[in-house]
């Protein structure tokens, strides 16, 4: 099954009575949702974009999350990922959450540092997941904590707790994928090796190696000409791939220099994001205070089937897709949407697919 992994691309030819809906000027309801419960976090990536995005912070309550992935359903929103600018393991609602959106018909996922997710509710919570992804930089405690930001017995914590859900996964054979994710640095590069084995050891799905996005104003100092020294071990990792275990480089963006293809921002429609805030934004680029132009809403102050119901919503969309809103200078490079955009930019060139569908195809 993992030959059916794509996790350096975009599904949306598996969606086209969406995008044939959309090229007809029709409002659609995302396919894709990328959001948090929460903004905290028990970890201080040096990597991590969510400190670039700065907003007013809430406790999200449990009925305004259930109002929302009721909205979503309601919708016609397919999958939602609980990722995006916060830990949502640090909210005490996310069990629940993930049961009521798979409950509710959506895909769920949920991406992690996985330090605080807890034993007792693993079980669960994997027979209500398409995909589980721990993100996991280094390979050794001391250079976890470096590089993560933590300490480095959390390593250890971390470890056993993918090997348990690893173990629960084959013990009651389920759908679920279990990956690890690898945001990589030029400085990062002793660890590719020994983390791609480590994944192997814990036989994990996959290990995807990607790159890390700055903003548009390189505040993270992303080295982005220093990936290409890491060419040769990088594709030393892939070697490891076996019919198991995938391990994939994302390297359409960590070999683009950090620069688009795309004059219009046109995948938010599809695939749009929520900070742990409950701030409702195109993208994750724009969730700073000083990108309120682009601010639609909060979904505890206003439903999500309302706020996607209004002008606001599409006033904003309607801004990033016109001549106004420069993707190559206005924002962050190699965003979520990045490989959306690429093509519906081009969609007038390229408008068939064959062959089988992907895995997780509602995360887009």
């Amino acid at each position: 099954m993992n030959d059916k992994l794509i996790l350096d691309g975009h599904k949306l030819n598996w969606h086209k009575d969406r995008v044939e809906a959309w090229m007809d000027g029709e409002r659609i309801a995302p396919i894709t949702i990328d959001c948090a419960l929460t903004r905290s976090c028990n970890y201080r990536c040096v990597y991590c974009y969510g400190q670039l995005q700065n907003n007013y912070s809430r406790q999200l309550p449990q009925d305004v999350i259930y109002r929302f992935l009721d909205d979503a359903a309601d919708i016609g929103v397919k999958g939602i990922s609980f990722v995006s600018d916060g830990e949502s393991t640090c909210s005490p609602h996310l069990y629940n959450a993930i049961i009521r959106g798979h409950t509710n018909g959506i895909d769920m996922a949920l991406g992690t540092n996985g330090y605080a997710l807890q034993y007792d509710r693993l079980e669960q919570m994997l027979g209500h997941l398409t995909y589980l992804r721990f993100n996991i930089s280094a390979a050794e405690p001391m250079r976890y904590a470096e590089i993560m930001g933590c300490k480095p017995e959390f390593f250890d914590v971390v470890y056993n707790t993918i090997k348990a859900c690893v173990l629960i996964k084959e013990l009651y054979q389920l759908p679920v994928t279990i990956g690890i994710q690898m945001v990589l640095l030029p400085d990062f590069a002793d660890q590719i090796i020994p983390l791609t084995t480590i994944g192997k050891d814990l036989g994990v799905d996959y290990l995807v190696i990607k790159h890390c996005s700055d903003d548009e104003d390189g505040r993270l100092g992303v080295d982005y000409h220093g990936y290409y020294r890491l060419i040769d071990t990088l594709k030393r990792a892939e070697l490891q791939s076996n019919e198991k275990y995938s391990v994939q480089v994302k390297w359409s963006k960590i070999l683009s220099d950090g620069n688009r293809k795309y004059d219009r921002c046109y995948g938010p429609p599809f695939i749009i994001q929520l900070s742990g805030s409950g701030l409702v934004a195109p993208c994750g680029m724009l969730f700073g205070n000083k990108y309120k132009k682009y601010h639609i809403g909060n979904i505890a102050d206003t439903s999500f089937k309302e706020l996607w119901q209004g002008e606001r919503y599409w006033e904003v969309m309607d801004l990033l897709a016109s001549d106004q809103f420069d993707p190559h200078t206005m924002c962050g490079c190699l965003c979520l949407q990045h490989k959306v955009n690429e093509y519906l930019y081009d969609l007038k060139h390229n408008n068939g697919t064959n062959g089988y569908m992907p895995q997780h195809v509602n995360f887009i």
